[in-house]
């Protein structure tokens, strides 16, 4: 495949500086040529042909020659008027793939797992359960919407960088405040673009999640970002830690009016439960569905001491998503094995996965995780089918849950467990998001459940 691109040039001034600086129409008695408006007699000594061309790796290489009209060869230096391949994905696996960057520049290691959302690609970039991935999107154009300040779920992007198959030229949202490649290069974050999203999906489906290298540095060799992608671990680490809040802190806002869905939220504003949420990595709408139905929230940092909340007198405890491996964290399974049988506790995610720990079970670590909005669980009891928003790596195991505890919901992608209650320990927990952001709304009586039982232990 191969392009011929021609423009007029005067002197040595280069291809580049021609496309930026000189508006241009197309020549009479040429068609084929670019002619600025107002052409001078030595602006037209030259014709640059450049000739594009696609090997099968998907590099660009390109060929540029000048020519005088005359038709003598006249060697003049000039510029691609096309962005190259100038970023590198090696994954631990040994492939390497090679695209186009935006946002920031450097080297960044992160573990590559593939998010099937049509949407919403602004909630996925601050969700803090992606801190240490690099996310893959299947929907292969992303960026057209731009981004907005209002559908952030955290003050900053916690993801290692966003891996897509097509970046929109331009943006078309009438919500949309700044493009997404200024957004990530202003937070630091690297994007790939120009990449066979599909050919990784596979991949990873296939071999499961793998630890990948992203480099925009031409010093570095494959050799030596393969050999950071083979000696980095996710596995172990403490990743809670540093999305966590520092300080205890009221939050007061629930969803606004234009977007309330539900019928069941508390309209009087008159609130009455005071719910201690454990930060982890907790998303803002989670906060924003539990005012709206009614509760005042006090967020704690993830090490906030049990005794502490206590005398806070609070009347249940949440215990929020996070990022990471469950089993890193055992100081948070200490605080949730605290308040069993004394508070009514709902888990959300990882908060899921450290209540099926406090309890006795295990956890492991799946494949490729769940990451997406088009999840389907089944909740047991009744048989609903509920379409959910999930983003997790891990999973309570349920062959090794002690007798007693409820397995409540199932994933029916792979049969994984989705959800767990005592009741009579007034305990709940989901692996899934109920608040969404971005996903379906079908969760969402999972906060409602969660304030009944509430106000049930005050009865």
């Amino acid at each position: 495949m191969a392009m011929l691109l021609e423009a007029c040039l005067g002197g040595s001034t280069s291809a580049a500086k021609l496309f930026r600086n000189t508006a241009t129409h197309p020549n009479q008695n040429h068609p084929h040529l670019l002619l600025p408006l107002s052409p001078s007699p030595s602006f037209q000594k030259y014709v640059v042909r450049y000739k594009k061309s696609w090997n099968d790796g998907g590099v660009v290489r390109a060929s540029t020659t000048a020519e005088r009209f005359d038709g003598s060869a006249s060697a003049l230096p000039v510029e691609r008027p096309w962005k190259t391949t100038d970023l590198r994905l090696v994954l631990e696996d040994g492939s390497i793939w090679r695209g186009k960057s935006f946002g920031s520049s450097g080297t960044q290691v992160g573990e590559v797992v593939f998010n099937t959302s049509l949407t919403g690609y602004q909630e996925i970039l601050t969700d803090p359960s992606y801190a240490g991935q690099f996310v893959l999107m299947t929907q292969p154009h992303i960026g057209n919407t731009g981004v907005n300040f209002g559908d952030e779920e955290s003050q900053q992007c916690h993801l290692a960088g966003l891996v897509i198959r097509s970046l929109s030229p331009c943006v078309s949202n009438w919500r949309s405040q700044k493009t997404l490649s200024d957004y990530l290069k202003e937070r630091n974050i690297m994007g790939i673009s120009d990449i066979d999203t599909r050919a990784i999906t596979r991949r990873l489906r296939e071999d499961g999640s793998l630890i990948g290298v992203l480099s925009t540095d031409a010093f570095k060799t494959d050799e030596e970002l393969l050999h950071m992608s083979r000696t980095w671990h996710i596995v172990g680490k403490d990743l809670i830690t540093d999305v966590s809040c520092t300080e205890p802190y009221e939050w007061k806002d629930a969803t606004s009016d234009d977007w309330e869905f539900s019928n069941k939220v508390n309209t009087s504003n008159d609130t009455k439960l005071h719910v201690v949420a454990y930060d982890f990595g907790v998303k803002q709408n989670i906060l924003r569905r539990l005012v709206s139905y009614g509760c005042k929230i006090t967020v704690v940092p993830s090490k906030f001491p049990a005794s502490e909340v206590l005398k806070l007198n609070p009347d249940g405890v949440l215990f929020s998503n996070g990022p990471g491996d469950p089993s890193a964290v055992p100081y948070a399974v200490d605080s949730v094995r605290s308040f069993l049988g004394k508070l009514p506790v709902f888990g959300i995610c990882m908060g899921h996965q450290l209540l099926g720990q406090a309890l006795g079970g295990k956890t492991f670590k799946m494949k490729f995780g769940h990451h997406g909005g088009n999840h389907p669980v089944r909740h047991l009891p009744t048989g609903r089918i509920e379409i959910s928003a999930q983003n997790h790596n891990y999973a309570v195991d349920i062959a090794s849950l002690p007798e007693g505890v409820e397995v409540t919901h199932i994933n029916l992608n792979d049969g994984t467990c989705a959800g767990l209650t005592i009741p009579a320990m007034k305990v709940m927990s989901i692996q899934y998001h109920p608040e969404a952001s971005p996903g379906p709304h079908d969760a969402d009586p999972a906060f409602y459940d969660f304030v009944q039982m509430m106000s049930q232990n005050q009865a």
